[in-house]
């Protein structure tokens, strides 16, 4: 499928390609994103942070149906939670000519040199799931009240008073909005003290690990807000395996992890406020073909709307 850009752009393109190429690998073509070429999308490069993540997963998916239905070729990436795989990964996207990235970054922050080298080779750079510095646009899920959804439902859960432990995630917009959403609900609930609070790489893995750890520490805990599905049910483990009762576990996904989890009484988790993986890649991409044919969204980040996902309600839940 081709989409063609403003005509009266063309012309500003091949004088920004002399000042792109002086900074990039020294391709004559690179031009200004969303201004080079005939405008067309026939590559697209999707990164992401942790294919063996299942949100993740749903999106590899997601874009490999939508590039074989629309005819553009689809280079996925895994960048395995690592910022240095995932600079890697957009040099060798710019030197295979891709038309657009979308980039689930490791890093918020430490990928804007990469995604700034990308935009002056001419790739339109569209961030998804969580933001990335510099992107062209992104879109991804209110992380911030997806964070109050899943702590209200831990808070109400345990009555409104408690002791809670927090497992945080990766260095990334979508982790931290979240965090930000559930303190955003502990300081309308003074009766409810955060015990610990750790940082895991957004994996059961770790979520087993830190929750283990935090629940050896802290002998009187009634709940526990992980950011993640992964690390949610990491802490579920960690709970059954210290012999401990009573303990409310929320996350944030949807996942058909946590679908089965809600579904299994031996389970303490709660809640998850859903998020579409798949139909969040799809918006992305179609935000960047809209740039890349001169129509640059009003805002630029799109959020999405999370759904809360319970033990009482969870057999209304399509899933993904």
């Amino acid at each position: 499928m081709k989409f063609t850009a403003r005509k009266a752009l063309v012309a500003a393109a091949a004088a920004v390609t002399l000042l792109a190429s002086a900074c990039t690998t020294g391709d004559e073509n690179n031009t200004t994103p969303g201004e080079g070429g005939d405008g067309t999308v026939e590559k697209v490069g999707l990164m992401l942070q942790d294919i063996s993540n299942p949100f993740f997963a749903a999106m590899q998916t997601s874009m490999t149906e939508l590039a074989e239905s629309e005819g553009f070729e689809i280079n996925v990436q895994d960048g395995r939670q690592d910022l240095a795989a995932q600079n890697d990964q957009i040099d060798a996207f710019i030197q295979q000519g891709m038309d657009l990235i979308l980039l689930n970054a490791v890093d918020s922050e430490g990928i804007a040199s990469a995604v700034a080298r990308a935009q002056a080779a001419g790739i339109v750079v569209v961030a998804v799931d969580v933001d990335a510095a510099g992107a062209d646009a992104a879109v991804t899920t209110d992380n911030v009240e997806a964070g109050r959804q899943s702590c209200q439902a831990l808070i109400d859960q345990i009555g409104g008073a408690g002791n809670i432990l927090i497992v945080e995630g990766t260095p990334t917009t979508a982790p931290q909005e979240r965090v930000e959403g559930c303190h955003e609900v502990l300081e309308e609930n003074p009766d409810v003290t955060v015990l610990a609070s750790q940082a895991g790489n957004n994996d059961r893995a770790s979520g087993l690990e830190l929750t283990t750890d935090m629940l050896t520490a802290n002998a009187d805990v009634d709940g526990i807000f992980a950011i993640n599905d992964p690390q949610a049910l990491g802490a579920d483990l960690a709970v059954q395996q210290a012999g401990r009762d009573g303990i409310v576990i929320t996350g944030v996904d949807g996942s058909p992890e946590a679908v089965t989890a809600l579904n299994d009484e031996n389970s303490n988790f709660w809640a998850t406020p859903a998020q579409d993986p798949a139909g969040m890649a799809e918006k992305a991409y179609e935000v960047g073909v809209e740039i890349i044919g001169g129509n640059a969204p009003e805002e630029r980040v799109t959020l999405l709307n999370p759904t809360l996902i319970d033990r009482d309600n969870v057999g209304e839940y399509a899933g993904w």
